[in-house]
């Protein structure tokens, strides 16, 4: 998507060097910064402490990393330590451990002399379906949009309420939640976006709302508890978030705050949708609430938050009284009888 009119993916392969650049996402929206990763040890610490983030780019990150530890140490002793190393830095996306599955079954056979070579093609591969994939998704949710505004007896905008960052950011390109919407916009068919901050991270307010800003898609940020508020009095048309882990019965595992929006929009007859590639779906899994892991991260992302000073620089301040306990998880479950539908790759399934 673009950035200041010019298009960037959130990983890519430079095409001069053969590095492996991302967008560092810790230090949107103040800065843009791209940094390369060289070695197996980089990209699990850019998966762990969140350079980047959300599942599709998670999964896609692995797989490079795969492919530079093949280029370090193409042995099955490293293939191995590879393998753990990668699916131990984020417990909750499952595209995580589907992508470094998918790696190794397509290394394990083959010889070591070319696993390196072999490793960073399916990487690349797995990068391009990753937008193709975006690109159907944003197809198939534009229609349900498309429906939803002619309904309109006004042909006012379909007013959209997402949930921290689903969009380009958190994919190689499009996003999941936001692919249906900037689709629509392709189409003219006219969208206000209501987004969610999302704490502690704020990815909403950090993320969201910067790509939306340099994708020229109207908006407004909005605080975490007023989605219910806006849905009361008829502000909302539709929701649609993103998923980390969807079980085979359509249970979504989606940033923590998922699950309230999903019941305010049940109480208030809004339609709520979930955007995501097939491979988030975990077929191994039933019920999403027993089930699935659930991240628990540091309690200072509750305690402290980042912004700009006075002097336009970035700094950490601290919002509550020292020693207070924070309790931090980063997902939550909610279940498949709340939502209205899922938006794959291969359509809309209507739960």
């Amino acid at each position: 998507m673009l950035v200041d009119g010019k298009h960037f993916q959130s990983i890519w392969r430079d095409n001069s060097t053969g590095e492996i650049k991302i967008i560092d996402q810790r230090w949107l929206p103040h800065e843009f910064a791209i940094v390369g990763l060289n070695s197996l040890s980089e990209v699990v610490v850019s998966i762990r402490d969140m350079w980047v983030r959300g599942a599709p780019l998670i999964g896609v990150t692995a797989a490079y990393g795969m492919a530079i530890a093949m280029s370090e140490d193409s042995s099955d002793k490293n293939l191995n330590s590879a393998r753990e190393l990668l699916n131990s830095a984020r417990p909750t996306a499952v595209n995580l451990t589907w992508a470094v599955k998918r790696m190794e079954d397509h290394l394990r056979p083959t010889p070591e002399a070319k696993r390196a070579v072999a490793a960073m093609k399916l990487a690349d591969l797995m990068a391009e379906e990753d937008i193709s994939i975006n690109r159907l998704i944003g197809e198939h949710g534009a229609k349900i949009i498309e429906e939803i505004y002619v309904q309109k007896s006004d042909q006012s905008p379909v007013r959209i309420l997402t949930h921290c960052n689903a969009g380009w950011l958190a994919t190689v390109d499009i996003g999941t939640a936001t692919a249906p919407i900037y689709v629509a916009c392709e189409k003219n068919i006219p969208i206000e976006v209501w987004v969610d901050e999302t704490r502690p991270r704020n990815q909403g307010a950090a993320l969201t709302t910067w790509e939306l800003k340099h994708n020229k898609i109207p908006h407004t940020l909005i605080v975490d508890n007023a989605g219910g508020h806006l849905m009361q009095r008829g502000l909302v048309d539709m929701c649609i978030v993103g998923s980390d882990r969807t079980t085979r019965n359509g249970d979504v595992c989606n940033k923590i705050g998922t699950y309230l929006k999903a019941l305010a929009a049940k109480a208030n007859e809004v339609p709520f949708y979930v955007a995501l590639p097939s491979s988030t779906i975990d077929e191994t899994l039933h019920d999403g609430v027993s089930e699935i892991p659930i991240e628990y991260r540091p309690m200072n992302e509750v305690t402290h938050i980042q912004g700009l000073n006075g002097n336009g620089e970035l700094e950490k301040v601290q919002i509550c009284p020292d020693e207070t306990k924070a309790e931090n998880p980063a997902f939550d479950v909610t279940p498949s009888e709340f939502i209205t539908g899922l938006i794959t790759e291969n359509g809309c399934k209507f739960i």
